[in-house]
Order: structure tokens, then C-alpha cells, then sequence
């Protein structure tokens, strides 16, 4: 082949398609006939054309790399390029770009949502409230109720695009006329142009505000529940329809209580007398004061189950339990009188010299399985 298609492009001979691609856009906008109508420009156009034809087809490339001819006998360079226009859409993107969307765009658009947090207590998460929260947010313009103009003024068509909201321009080239399409540059593709804004929102159609905002808050919710009240978020531009808004809540730690799921879990530290011989432990609970039943020879890490006394279920009915865990304390001074006493029961129940139990300290699932089974 007398031509060398990558001089032609001004690439390597193993450049990938992309670099060919580039190089191709890059020749093609500088030697456009409408840029350079001088011509040997032009025979330089069409000498690029058949080139970026043959480099971009892999089969009519390695054609060409191994010394055939890749445009099956075609005569000419503007022969080539007419072989080629499953590329046109590469050449119309290197000449004129991407053409706008139709018609004119809305002034009025829908706002954003909005979340903010609200921070509540483990009685409120358990039987639910009403809390009245301040929402900062836009809000129609109450002086042009979002219009955008100043009182007593309205949006006028666009003089340049004539409410179309884009401009066109026909260009001549080796194809014939092509006519191209962009947003008005006059009213940025709206179709109408506010030559008096509204002072009070620049224009805008909204202004920001702060307002009061009751929210119901189900009972049940736990940290990061996120309650979506639609329609009280942001006014959108030009007063268009308002977005949602999400209340995010965060419950306080309970001095006393912690929650696990919908379960509440606290520890109750009693002397050993109180739990060899049982006693009644007031605890005040979400529901009032209760009576925990400490009965008779409780140990140590033993838990007490209150059912129905946790945090109302989301989703369906009932409750969760309190659950008190017991921690047996032992003494670590005793006076005299105290330790004979302690010692002459250890007597009576012949635990003067204890030899103790002693059990492995973790076992196996396979071996706890088995002890299930044979009952131990």
C-alpha cells in the first residue's frame, strides 16, 4: 500500500483504538472544509477520512498491517470515506457536539428532601409521643408566590429563541446543510427570561424559613429509625412542589436500662445472705414500681425475666421483656462476731474445708450435644 494510514493519523502502528479515535476527532476539526476551505485542505479531509476508515475496523486494519488492500478495490480516497459511515456518529461528535434536548425547561422544579435528627428518651421509644421539632427549610416566596418576578411583573418570552428555549444554526458542509441545536444562551434554555426579580427571593421562587412541625413518633423506634414525612421537606425552584423530610432518631443512654432490641436488660447486686435466704428488690420500671422476687438460694449471674415489662414492638404487637440479671456480693470485711457466725455455719453444713467441683472451662458443641443426649 502506498499510504500509510497512521502517518495519515499521525499515530503509532500500535495504538490502541482510543488514540486513533482522538486523533482522528482532533485532524477532523481542524481540516474541516467549513474551517479550512482551501483545497488541498479538503484532499487532506478525505486522505484522514479513509484513514480513521481502515485503522477503526479491526478486519480491514490487520488487513491492511499485513499488505492487503482493506477497501476491496475502492478508487480513491472519497471513495474510502463514503465505504464509512458506521463511524458517522464519531464524525458528527468531532464537528458540532451533542444536540440539546427539545423544547423549553421548567422554571419549576421539586426540592430536595431534608432529614434532620431528634433526640429522645427510652420512655418516649417505648410508648411512642408527639414532639413539636423547629424544620429550617425553603418555602415559597410569599411576596411573587414563586414566580420569580417582582410584583406586578411576570416572566416574558425570550426575544432570541422565541420561547423555544434553543437556538439553531445551519451549517454547510461535505454533507450538505447540518443544522445543530443548543440551549439559548439568553434564558439558559427556559424560553422566557424575569427582567424584574422578586427582591425578596432574588428570583428564586423560594425563600429559607423556620417553622414549627409536629411529629408523631411511633412507639418502638430505636437509634437511626427514619420517619419520612412527605411533602415537608424543601419548596423546589420557581415554587415548584416540595420534597420530603426524614426525622433520623437518637435515644438517650436510660441510667439504668439497656436496651437490646426491644428487651431491657439491667443488674441488681444483692448481699449472699439476701440470696441464700431470698428477698424483694423495688425497681422502678417503664411502667412503675415493681417488686423483683429474689427467691432462695439465687445465684450469682442468674437472670429474673419480667415479661412484658421492654419496648413496644414496631411492628406488631406486644412487648419485649426486662430481663435483671443478679450479682451475688460477697463480703471482704467482716468483724469478729460476723465471721463466728459465718463459721459456725460452715460447720453445721460441713463446709469448713470445701474440696469444690471442677468442670472444664469451655466444652465443644459436639461435646455439649452429647451431654444433651444423655441427659447429664
Amino acid at each position: 500500500m502506498a499510504t500509510d494510514y497512521y502517518a495519515v493519523l499521525g499515530v503509532q502502528r500500535d495504538a490502541s483504538q482510543d488514540e486513533i479515535k482522538k486523533a482522528f476527532r482532533r485532524l477532523a476539526r481542524e481540516l474541516h472544509p467549513d474551517v479550512n476551505p482551501d483545497p488541498k485542505t479538503q484532499e487532506r479531509f478525505k486522505e484522514i477520512n479513509t484513514a480513521y476508515e481502515v485503522l477503526s475496523d479491526p478486519q480491514k486494519k490487520q488487513m491492511y498491517d499485513l499488505g492487503g488492500d482493506p477497501l476491496g478495490g475502492a478508487s480513491g480516497a472519497g471513495a474510502g470515506f463514503g465505504a464509512g459511515f458506521g463511524n458517522f456518529s464519531d464524525i458528527m461528535d468531532a464537528f458540532f457536539g451533542t444536540a440539546s434536548q427539545r423544547g423549553p425547561k421548567s422554571r419549576t422544579r421539586r426540592g430536595q428532601d431534608a432529614m434532620i435528627r431528634l433526640t429522645i428518651d427510652l420512655n418516649e421509644a417505648a410508648f411512642g409521643t408527639t414532639r413539636e421539632i423547629q424544620v429550617d427549610t425553603a418555602t415559597v416566596c410569599n411576596s411573587c408566590n414563586g414566580e420569580g418576578a417582582a410584583p406586578g411583573t411576570s416572566a416574558q418570552t425570550c426575544d432570541m429563541c422565541r420561547g423555544r428555549g434553543e437556538v439553531s444554526q445551519v451549517t454547510r458542509s461535505f454533507l450538505g446543510q447540518v443544522m445543530t441545536s443548543r440551549p439559548c444562551p439568553q434564558c439558559q434554555g427556559f424560553g422566557t427570561v424575569v427582567p424584574n426579580p422578586c427582591p425578596e427571593c432574588a428570583g428564586d421562587g423560594r425563600v429559607r424559613t423556620r417553622r414549627p412541625l409536629n411529629v408523631k413518633i411511633p412507639a418502638g423506634v430505636d437509634n437511626g429509625t427514619r420517619i419520612q414525612l412527605a411533602g415537608e421537606g424543601e419548596v423546589g425552584p420557581g415554587g415548584g412542589p416540595p420534597g420530603d423530610l426524614y426525622v433520623e432518631i437518637q435515644e438517650k443512654p436510660h441510667a439504668v436500662f439497656q436496651r437490646r432490641g426491644d428487651d431491657l436488660h439491667c443488674t441488681v447486686t444483692i448481699p449472699m445472705t439476701a440470696a441464700a435466704l431470698g428477698t424483694q428488690v423495688p425497681l422502678d420500671t417503664l411502667d412503675g414500681r415493681e417488686e423483683v422476687d429474689i427467691r432462695p438460694g439465687t445465684q450469682s449471674g442468674q437472670s429474673i425475666p419480667l415479661h412484658g415489662r421492654g419496648i413496644t414492638h414496631l411492628r406488631g404487637n406486644g412487648r419485649g421483656d426486662l430481663v435483671v440479671h443478679v450479682e451475688v456480693q460477697t463480703p471482704h470485711k467482716l468483724d469478729p462476731e460476723q465471721e463466728e457466725l459465718l463459721r459456725r455455719l460452715a460447720k453445721l453444713r460441713g463446709e469448713e474445708r470445701p474440696t469444690g467441683q471442677f468442670q472444664p472451662g469451655q466444652q465443644g458443641l459436639f461435646s455439649r450435644l452429647k451431654d444433651a443426649f444423655n441427659g447429664r
